[in-house]
């Protein structure tokens, strides 16, 4: 055995003993039935509206704080730190970053870490891991907790499934998948997921095949995506069980006119699977709008919902926003 492989293991159980210590990690379910699943849950909504992440029986608000390149382009660490504290204080108490978020010199999990190390508790968090290999996403994992300031995970995603190639690879012997079925074994992480946007196809077969508890799905993908989105991969995942979330929800605004973030923010969710939508913050205004748009939450009903998919249609056509392109790596910027 590799000094490696030893060091990552007494690194797992100070993890465990540590969370063990202050009764984070007890045989005591967390999450205990009652309104909105909310039960002994530490989280709080603050009154915004929340919904039951699939089978994992954790209630989340409907929006969650995404920090990739938006947050990271809040450059200055106590700006990060009001902003998160603000989301949490105003029941964004779901957050969700990567390894590979760092743009412009601000890493994201860093950043998420001045926060967390004083209210860990009080947070639903995920991080993701751009690693195929068993060994290479137990590194990872390592530096993300380290970054975090926490010993432990609510989601571990695999980040960015592209094609039904990447498929079988992370499902390998030796793979990543192994190593988070791993870490949710030895309750480093509560859950284990899986994100994209390149390929519909690719995260239907991801949900069909394997045992993850939760998805975190772009809903406007690029030209050469296989499948659709909302009518092939979200069904699929959500009949095994498997928590729907979205991302890059309000990206048509940029390309289609006269559309407004609030009214995509209302189309995704109103989609049916879905929980919540991450989104990114790059302010203390942005923050402050999405808190109200979830006070007043209304669905869409079935002509708002049909007017706007008649509106994006151009948008699905088109390839002008860099992600939506061939070749696109999601995390590191240039």
């Amino acid at each position: 055995m590799s000094p490696l492989k030893v060091t990552r293991r007494d690194f797992f159980k100070t993890c465990l003993a540590a969370t063990a210590a202050v009764g984070g990690l007890s045989s005591r379910p967390l999450f205990a039935a009652g309104p909105r699943g909310m039960g002994d849950s530490p989280y709080d909504p603050k009154g915004l509206p929340t919904r039951i992440l699939g089978g994992t029986g954790v209630s989340l608000p409907l929006i969650s704080f995404g920090s990739g390149s938006r947050f990271c382009r809040i450059h200055e660490p106590e700006k990060s730190v009001e902003a998160l504290n603000y989301a949490l204080d105003h029941g964004l108490y779901h957050w969700d970053t990567a390894h590979d978020y760092v743009f412009e010199g601000v890493n994201s999990e860093e950043r998420l870490g001045l926060v967390l190390k004083g209210r860990r508790r009080e947070v639903f968090l995920s991080t993701k891991v751009a690693e195929r290999t068993y060994d290479g996403a137990m590194r990872h994992l390592e530096e993300s907790l380290k970054r975090l300031q926490t010993d432990r995970l609510d989601i571990y995603q695999i980040h960015m499934v592209e094609s039904l190639e990447d498929v079988d690879r992370i499902g390998a012997k030796g793979g990543v998948l192994e190593a988070l079925h791993k870490l949710k074994e030895q309750k480093v992480t509560r859950f284990i997921g899986f994100t994209g946007h390149l390929s519909a196809e690719a995260m239907k077969a991801a949900a069909e095949r394997y045992d993850f508890d939760t998805m975190l799905i772009a809903l406007n993908h690029h030209t050469e995506a296989k499948g659709e989105m909302e009518k092939g991969a979200i069904p699929a995942a959500a009949a095994k069980g498997v928590g729907v979330m979205v991302i890059k929800v309000i990206r048509p605004r940029e390309t289609v006119e006269g559309i407004v973030p609030e009214d995509l923010i209302r189309y995704a969710l109103t989609l049916e699977h879905v929980t919540s939508a991450a989104i990114g913050h790059d302010s203390l205004g942005v923050l402050k709008k999405n808190i109200a748009l979830l006070k007043n939450f209304k669905q869409m009903g079935a002509a708002e919902m049909e007017a706007m998919t008649a509106r994006l249609n151009p948008f699905f056509q088109g390839d002008a926003l860099p992600w939506m392109r061939p070749g696109y790596r999601d995390g590191i910027s240039a």
